[in-house]
C-alpha cells in the first residue's frame, strides 16, 4: 500500500511539471511539458500515406483505400458516392462532434491533423486524414490513429477510426 501512495505523489508531481512546462499547449497539456523534459516529441509529425511506416508497438490504427498505402492497414476504406469536397465536410462534421479534440494546423484541401485526448489522464492521439477524389462522382480517405505515448491503446485508436467511418456512412 506503501508503494502505491508514492506512485500517487510521483504521478501527481509528473503531471504537475509536464502542466508547468507546457508553454505552446496544442492539445497537449502536460503530456507536451512531460515529453519536452525527456527530449521527446509532442507531436508525432504529419504522414504520407503512400510511404507510412506503421510501428512495432499495438496503439495505432490505419485505414486506406486499396493499394494507396503500403503499410497493411487494419481495414480497407470505402468508397463514398460524393464529391470530394462533400466528404471532407462530413469528415468535419464527424470530427467536431468528437470530445476532447483540437486541430494541429492547415493540412491542405484534403488533409487534416488532429489531436484527441483521453478524459482522465488527458493522453494524447494523433490523427491524420486524407480525403482522396476517385473520380468527379466518388471518394475515400485514408485515416492514420496513433498514441503519442505509452506502447498499449486498449483499442481506441481502432475504436475511433470504426466510429468515423460508421459516422460517415450515416450522415448526408
Amino acid at each position: 500500500m506503501k508503494y502505491l501512495w508514492i506512485i500517487g505523489i510521483v504521478s501527481v508531481g509528473m503531471l504537475g511539471a509536464g502542466f508547468l512546462l507546457d508553454r505552446a499547449g496544442r492539445g497537449f497539456g502536460p503530456w507536451a511539458g512531460l515529453a519536452r523534459l525527456i527530449g521527446g516529441a509532442r507531436d508525432l509529425g504529419p504522414v504520407s500515406f503512400p510511404t507510412l511506416v506503421r510501428r512495432a508497438t499495438p496503439n495505432d490504427a490505419l485505414v486506406c483505400p486499396a493499394g494507396f498505402c503500403r503499410a497493411k492497414a487494419d481495414a480497407e476504406a470505402p468508397i463514398f458516392a460524393i464529391l470530394a469536397r462533400d466528404l471532407r465536410r462530413r469528415l468535419e462534421a464527424v470530427v467536431h462532434g468528437e470530445p476532447r479534440i483540437t486541430d494541429l494546423g492547415p493540412g491542405g484541401d484534403f488533409r487534416a491533423r488532429l489531436v484527441q485526448r483521453s478524459l482522465v489522464l488527458r493522453f494524447p492521439d494523433i490523427i491524420d486524414a486524407e480525403i482522396i477524389e476517385i473520380d468527379p462522382a466518388h471518394s475515400t480517405l485514408a485515416l492514420y490513429s496513433r498514441s503519442a505515448i505509452g506502447i498499449s491503446d486498449l483499442g481506441v485508436n481502432r475504436a475511433r477510426i470504426t466510429r468515423w467511418l460508421d459516422a460517415l456512412a450515416h450522415s448526408s
